[in-house]
């Protein structure tokens, strides 16, 4: 089992093993964690389950050695013979975002422009970034894939950090590339929106007054 953000704190672990019969299903072993580690969370707490790297169904079957994960609300095509070539960067990282080599990768002669987004802590003294490190570069890769179909890019990256993020430093770079300015903006916008409700990633904000709080987010879609 692995567990992050909020239901990690809960349980006051990240990671878990489960003892469960044959036959058993997403649903029963979120059944046992409510009895055990996730006692005491409420009957309403959003999380969605991934086996395996990806999104599931609670009736989906269990084997030996899967690795189950409860993914609370996240804060934030083409096949790969399509995308793979053009999808850059799809990493995240502990060390800080180096915007100009992000923009760097995605420079091609065939194109005529190119849009960098790179978001930023704002308002509170640091941010706290948590992330399913292996299922968020799978899910990264996998988008970015979709938006270079899409919207018809040279090419795409995408860096995410994890760690404490202070105020003004970058938590995510995207740099998109393609023939018209239309089509960098929209592809780089668009990958911004999927990685902000699809990727498992999520941030804490570190206030001057009062206590850290994770920021509310949205579920993935299953």
């Amino acid at each position: 089992m692995r567990l992050f953000a909020s239901l990690r704190e809960h349980a006051g672990a990240g990671t878990l093993a489960l003892q469960l019969g044959d036959g058993a299903t997403v649903a029963d072993a979120i059944a046992e964690l409510r009895s055990g580690a996730l006692a005491g969370l409420p009957e309403n707490a959003p999380f969605v389950a991934a086996v395996a790297r990806e999104y599931v169904e609670r009736d989906h079957p269990l084997s030996e050695g899967d690795e189950l994960a409860l993914v609370p609300p996240v804060s934030g095509g083409a096949g790969p013979s399509v995308g793979s070539d053009r999808v850059r960067l799809a990493e995240i990282t502990g060390e800080p975002l180096d915007v100009e080599a992000v923009r760097r990768l995605v420079a091609d002669p065939s194109t005529g422009a190119t849009v960098v987004f790179c978001g930023t802590t704002r308002e509170v003294p640091s941010l706290e970034y948590e992330a399913y490190v292996e299922m968020a570069e799978v899910k990264i890769r996998e988008l970015a894939e979709a938006v270079v179909a899409e919207h018809g890019l040279a090419a795409i990256a995408c860096a995410h950090r994890t760690g404490t993020v202070e105020l003004m430093e970058p938590s995510i770079v995207i740099a998109a590339s393609a023939g018209h300015r239309a089509e960098a903006f929209a592809g780089a916008r668009a990958l911004l929106d999927a990685v902000k409700s699809q990727a498992p990633v999520w941030k804490k904000e570190h206030p001057e007054d009062g206590p850290p709080e994770w920021v509310a987010g949205t579920l993935p879609r299953v």
